[in-house]
């Protein structure tokens, strides 16, 4: 009998020291994903079983890749014709070792090792990857059916974007291809990625990815602070509240959710308690363009602007975005409207009069008139 280590047995669990949820499910081809062997059976077939393993995944947000040593065309094309080649993001199909196709899979999808999960029918195989990668949780291919029943494919919340993660993920590699072959200024090759950059008043159904940015955006997150969904649904109901969330789409399709402000609004002033936006849309400019149009906001609606700010070790880009774009450390009667801040000691509020803005030039902004009608 077989002997298995509790990386390679999911009836054991992860290990303990291992994130809860798999991002990344990494399969072999010949009698793993399908049964028979490609290149000598010349047929091989799919189960049912595994076709709703990979569609229920999928719907999870968990992302599939493949890991195979297989003729790359040939497997490529047996995937299109058994209808589920879509399912698949940055496979790596060819001679080398597997634990090399992991690696780069892990690296390409910029995942850490521990969020990656591989499932092969041989021991040697799920050794040589536990060998060279001893944080990727390996499971025997007769296992397979067994997958989303286990707590670590099993994300206790699935939000809108989670459901479009392959999609992201695919429209992602696409559009760094495609910058990688432009040779002009980047301006330029932003104006031809066609976004559109919507802001809008967060609902229940976007709530879970509103939290999710502010609890894993520290880059890109003014103050650190993670607001719960329980928090977040208080301000939603709060008419003194504005929670607004960001969407970005463009040729090659959505990058889903891609910030968050928490604004409260008062006669004179209103509070910027919270600016957060995804480090993936950092080249294109999103903060910034963000963040004007609330300038913009502001200054139609007569009032002055405070933005929270609590300087961490990640977050200087944020302190840059609010002082490139006018915030200050200057007095103002402005405020004393306000109480202290909540968002932790060291939180100071910078301050800005606010004047008109332009247009953004690189992408169309859909976004509500906080003042009451829309543009």
């Amino acid at each position: 009998m077989e002997a298995r280590s509790v990386r390679d047995d999911p009836s054991a669990g992860p290990p303990e020291d291992l994130p809860a949820t798999v991002k990344c499910l990494v399969w072999d081809l010949d009698d793993t994903l399908w049964s028979g062997i490609l290149l000598e059976d010349g047929e091989v077939r799919l189960s049912d079983a595994v076709r709703g393993v990979l569609a229920e995944l999928d719907s999870r947000g968990i992302l599939q890749s493949v890991a195979s040593k297989n003729d790359p065309d040939l497997a490529w094309r047996r995937l299109e014709r058994l209808g589920v080649a879509e399912y698949f993001v940055h496979a790596r199909i060819g001679w080398g070792p597997k634990s090399d196709a992991v690696r780069e899979i892990a690296e390409r999808l910029n995942f850490a090792e521990h969020t990656i999960a591989f499932i092969d029918d041989q021991p040697a195989e799920r050794a040589e990857v536990a060998f060279h990668l001893p944080r990727v949780r390996c499971y025997p291919a007769e296992r397979a059916a067994e997958l989303p029943a286990l707590p670590e494919f099993s994300p206790a919340v699935v939000t809108v974007d989670a459901r479009r993660r392959r999609e992201m993920y695919q429209a992602g590699l696409a559009r760094d291809a495609d910058r990688a072959g432009f040779t002009g200024p980047d301006e330029e090759f932003l104006r031809s990625l066609d976004m559109e950059l919507a802001v809008a008043r967060a609902d229940g159904e976007r709530l879970s990815r509103v939290e999710e940015l502010t609890l894993r955006t520290s880059q890109m997150n003014a103050t650190g602070v993670h607001y719960s969904d329980a928090a977040l649904r208080g301000l939603l109901a709060d008419p003194g509240h504005e929670v607004l969330v960001a969407t970005l789409t463009d040729r090659f399709g959505p990058h889903g959710a891609v910030g968050v402000m928490l604004l409260e609004r008062h006669p004179s002033v209103w509070n910027l308690k919270l600016l957060a936006t995804s480090c993936r849309v950092v080249s294109f400019g999103v903060g910034s363009v963000v963040l004007r149009w609330l300038i913009g906001q502001a200054a139609k609606a007569g009032v002055h602007l405070l933005a929270d700010f609590r300087p961490t070790e990640r977050n200087r880009i944020m302190e840059v975005t609010y002082r490139f774009a006018g915030f200050d450390d200057a007095p103002c009667g402005c405020r004393d409207a306000l109480p202290e801040p909540s968002g932790g000691e060291g939180t100071t509020r910078l301050h800005l009069e606010p004047a008109a803005q332009r247009e953004p030039t690189t992408m169309r902004l859909v976004a509500p008139d906080l003042c009451g009608t829309v543009v």
